[in-house]
């Protein structure tokens, strides 16, 4: 395996995506369906109830850790359950999201993605709507616990409409690009 391959594959398996409020889940239970359940969300207090299993913390699990938990409250009533959770639609904890807000056409929360740009944001985010001050957005990053977020200028019109590469900066977890109306 080429050297950057397998750098990826050890990074995929050391960092494991963590469900958070918003993510809906499919959990299927072996010889059990009237337990199983598909596009389960969790709700904002990081909570999923299925039958049986009423109020389980879901937000900050994996879907493995997740599918063990469950199978612990179901041994009172099923004989070994076997447990499967799936992610069906993802949103992922809030402190690992980008929001976009102000003059997006579309202003919308993601899950953050490794490598992901200002560009891939603004694609998900359809682009400027006709009132934005493009060149006056600014992304606001969280710095660490207790330590204050700072602003990074992005001059977003530049990017999308003349096609500026310098512009394309790289996201990160908890960033919110803010883009401005502008004053016509």
């Amino acid at each position: 395996m080429p050297p950057t391959v397998a750098a990826r594959t050890v990074n995929a398996d050391a960092q494991e995506y963590l469900l958070g409020p918003g993510d809906k889940l499919n959990v299927f239970v072996y010889r059990a369906p009237e337990l199983s359940a598909n596009g389960l969300p969790i709700r904002p207090d990081g909570r999923v109830s299925l039958p049986l299993v009423p109020d389980i913390e879901a937000a900050g699990s994996t879907p493995s850790q997740l599918a063990r938990q469950i199978e612990a409250r179901l041994k009172e009533y099923v004989l070994e359950p076997n447990v499967t959770v799936m992610v069906q639609s993802f949103e992922g904890a809030p402190d690992r999201q980008i929001r976009v807000i102000g003059e997006a056409a579309q202003p919308m929360g993601m899950p953050y993605r490794e490598g992901q740009t200002v560009l891939d944001v603004m694609i998900s985010a359809r682009g400027l709507t006709r009132y934005a001050a493009g060149n006056r957005a600014e992304i606001i990053r969280r710095g660490a616990p207790g330590q204050p977020a700072r602003s990074i200028p992005v001059r977003l019109s530049d990017l999308l409409r003349d096609g500026d590469m310098s512009q394309d900066i790289a996201m990160q977890p908890g960033d919110t690009l803010v883009i401005p109306q502008g004053w016509f």
